[in-house]
């Protein structure tokens, strides 16, 4: 007779086979579904057009796809990327400003200043602190004078006082997306909105905003062991590509990022071969096609900037970052691995998912519920990007009394076993279910589906790749995982960084030291 144990672990498989076939089914309906639903078009200026019917609600959501992030920070001038999106909020010359006409003279006035200034800021030698001063303060006048014609926030407010929710926008390393939902009556006034920050920004309040991502930096970098600790992880992981630098940017880079230099970025990226819009919802596509045309339209054209040709090396010797200061200890390591369109990318999903989605994950149970050294352990793939190859890492969190020592021999055991003993039917057929789960729970609010279609539209040139991919997911094997973690989980590949605890100095006699 059959153990109760190996009784659940057949049913459980066998729901999990069931639950995948019926996934798979409702998946390839979708799909049939979703063509019938959406209109693809391409513009004269080479921008995507991505119209979805969803006539659901009377509301709309939609996203603006760029396909340029912080990796395409030009050299000496990282964080650029990130200093657009928040240009992009300034509004144009037709919002946000009360006399464009004396606003642009001002501004040019503003870039003259700061340049004089940095220019003589940055002299290596002879600089002349009073000459500095002084055009300091000209600089400090000519931004003031700018101001005057600033309508503060005029962008948002319009869109928010119709109605926009979410209004939001993200700079990651591979992308830069700008999305919100908003009432499908104003269809129209988002058209006219979105199309015109795409090709009729201005610079206003740039270097207001240069230092609130300043601020940013020292709150999520500087000011954070965690994101000094990855900073420096990923610049010791990477030799020559820019998946090595700092997303948010290098300090005296983002100090000296010009308004200039900020349009000359939009110039190279935001055209429109390098732009996807989708839109989904209650719309009709043969009725607000026109209008997407209409205003899209006015994005510049030109040929879709060359891809990074930069090719990280391969990584021959296993290197570590060692931090000691007194806060919580954290350890995380990586291996180099290929980009999203290599043949295995669904077998890394695969891993990524067994040892580390939810309480029944490998290091979870390992780390955290059975060893009780870790307050938390995961992997995850691909890391800092997924459009160029990238990182599968792990970390741990030690409880107190552990160290990340202890956290890199646990998870170093688990990797073992992925190498040399097969997952088990159950977990694979889990990730299958939760992969297709995954698919079905992310398409179902249009702000999801409009944000997957952009993307996939970009990443594959056709959206359908969003529902082909799980002819992948059904394809990995027991062998494949085993394969590739005996591929990719060796010591030369990793890079390994860690927090040490130091015990804080004690006290000297008499309130300290004299």
């Amino acid at each position: 007779m059959q153990s109760r144990a190996f009784s659940r672990l057949w049913m459980c498989a066998l729901a999990a086979a069931m639950a995948a076939m019926a996934a798979r089914s409702a998946l390839a309906q979708d799909l049939k579904s979703f063509e019938q639903k959406i209109t693809t078009k391409v513009l004269p200026n080479g921008l995507t057009l991505l119209v979805c019917e969803r006539p659901d609600a009377p509301v709309f959501s939609y996203n603006t796809f760029i396909d340029a992030g912080d990796v395409n920070d030009p050299d000496g001038a990282s964080g650029l990327a990130h200093m657009f999106e928040h240009l992009a909020f300034k509004g144009t010359s037709e919002i946000g400003t009360n006399n464009y006409a004396d606003e642009k003279v001002a501004l040019e006035k503003v870039e003259k200043t700061n340049d004089a200034y940095e220019a003589e800021y940055l002299k290596p030698v002879g600089r002349d602190p009073k000459k500095l001063e002084e055009l300091k303060k000209a600089f400090v006048g000519a931004q003031a004078e700018a101001r005057k014609y600033v309508v503060p926030n005029e962008f948002t407010e319009v869109a928010e006082r119709n109605g926009a929710h979410g209004l939001n926008a993200s700079t990651g390393l591979d992308e830069t997306m700008y999305f919100w939902s908003m009432p499908e009556n104003r269809l129209e006034l988002w058209a006219w909105l979105e199309s015109g920050r795409l090709s009729d920004v201005v610079p206003r309040e740039f270097y207001k905003e240069r230092d609130v991502v300043m601020e940013e930096r020292r709150m999520r970098t500087d000011s954070n062991p965690i994101g000094r600790l990855v900073e420096q992880f990923l610049a010791t992981a990477y030799v020559a590509h820019n998946y090595g630098r700092s997303g948010v940017g290098w300090p005296s880079e983002v100090g000296q990022i010009t308004a200039t230099q900020a349009m000359e970025f939009h110039k190279k990226y935001y055209v429109g071969s390098n732009i996807v819009v989708a839109v989904v919802g209650d719309v009709k596509a043969a009725e607000v096609m026109p209008v997407l045309e209409k205003y899209f339209s006015k994005v510049p054209g030109g040929t879709k900037p060359e891809d990074m040709t930069t090719v990280e090396p391969k990584q021959f010797a296993e290197k570590s970052v060692i931090i000691r200061e007194q806060t919580q200890p954290f350890y995380i390591e990586g291996y180099h691995r290929p980009n999203y369109r290599d043949a295995d990318d669904a077998v890394y999903d695969a891993i990524q998912d067994i040892m580390s989605n939810g309480r029944v994950s490998r290091m979870y149970r390992s780390l955290v519920r059975d060893q009780q050294i870790a307050a938390e352990a995961q992997g995850f793939s691909p890391f800092p990007g997924d459009k160029y190859p990238s990182l599968f890492s792990f970390y741990a969190v030690p409880l107190p009394g552990h160290t990340p020592a202890e956290m890199r021999e646990a998870i170093h055991k688990e990797i073992d076993k992925l190498k040399t003993t097969d997952v088990t039917d159950a977990e694979l057929a889990m990730y299958k279910t939760r992969a297709k789960a995954d698919l079905l729970r992310g398409l179902a609010d249009n702000q999801g589906l409009a944000n997957a279609l952009a993307e996939y539209q970009t990443r594959y040139g056709d959206w359908r790749e969003l529902f082909l991919q799980l002819d992948r997911v059904d394809k990995v094997t027991k062998d494949d995982i085993k394969r590739v973690a005996n591929k990719v989980f060796v010591d030369s590949n990793r890079t390994s960084a860690e927090i040490v605890t130091e015990a804080p100095a004690a006290n000297a006699k008499n309130g300290g030291a004299e």
